[in-house]
């Protein structure tokens, strides 16, 4: 089951040259991905009623034309394959005319928001995502980040801002801590079309992260740490 919406580029989605950001392109991907679990039962207002709910471990998004401020775009996701405690999710979006301009995929699992563990995925939940098994928009799965020597180390404290309606850093706050962490120089002049980010442990409000960077093959990679545990690792490029 392909699940689709539309969306127009706002002002508040856009930076330099008037085109949308990568944390706007992965918030819309986001978006859709609860409307999505919305359609079938399992959406943001149902976490309460039935203490379950879904949880980002893996982006990796590349784009392939920027849309700019005002533009109308297709987004376009489905579930690609269900395994016993992982969900895999695609994503495209596509211009007025029809062109792919961005694609995405993801990793998530399912949570017992109480007990705050993962949840096998048994059929029943499976086959309401009616899984596109043909239908990847990456011809391989996603690669784990080899990280190596990091160039400096830069802390970062969890603001109110960076949490989200399960109490942790929000997903997209970690992107934003990545470009917090970035070297002037490279912040301003480089734009990244590819995005990759991993998810590892929780971060709450008010915690104090550290942050390594490395370069290596035009590779910016951010490594998060808190109380000697790595939190996440983000790759921009």
């Amino acid at each position: 089951m392909i699940y689709f919406s539309n969306y127009k580029i706002g002002l508040e989605d856009i930076g330099r040259n008037n085109e949308a950001t990568n944390k706007a392109l992965l918030a819309i991907m986001q978006d859709i991905a609860c409307l999505h679990s919305a359609s079938v039962g399992y959406g943001v207002l149902e976490i309460e009623t039935k203490k379950r709910a879904w949880m980002l471990l893996d982006w990796k998004m590349e784009v392939i034309k920027r849309p700019k401020y005002n533009d109308d775009i297709k987004v376009e996701t489905w579930s690609r394959k269900v395994e016993r405690l992982y969900a895999y999710r695609d994503f495209q979006i596509k211009d007025k005319e029809g062109n792919i301009i961005v694609i995405g995929t993801s990793r998530w699992i399912f949570v017992d928001t109480d007990r705050r563990r993962p949840v096998r995925l048994t059929a029943d939940i499976a086959d309401l995502y009616e899984s596109e098994t043909d239908k990847n928009v990456f011809t391989e799965e996603m690669e784990d980040i080899k990280c190596g020597d990091y160039l400096f180390k830069k802390d970062y404290c969890v603001q109110r801002r960076d949490i989200d309606i399960n109490q942790h850093m929000n997903n997209l706050s970690y992107l934003d801590m990545a470009y917090e962490i970035l070297p002037e120089d490279i912040y301003n002049n480089k734009v990244f079309n590819n995005i990759r980010i991993v998810y590892k442990k929780e971060i709450l409000y008010g915690e104090n992260v550290e942050c390594y960077y490395e370069e290596q093959n035009n590779k910016h990679i951010i490594t998060a740490k808190s109380q000697d545990n790595i939190n996440a690792i983000i790759e921009l490029s």
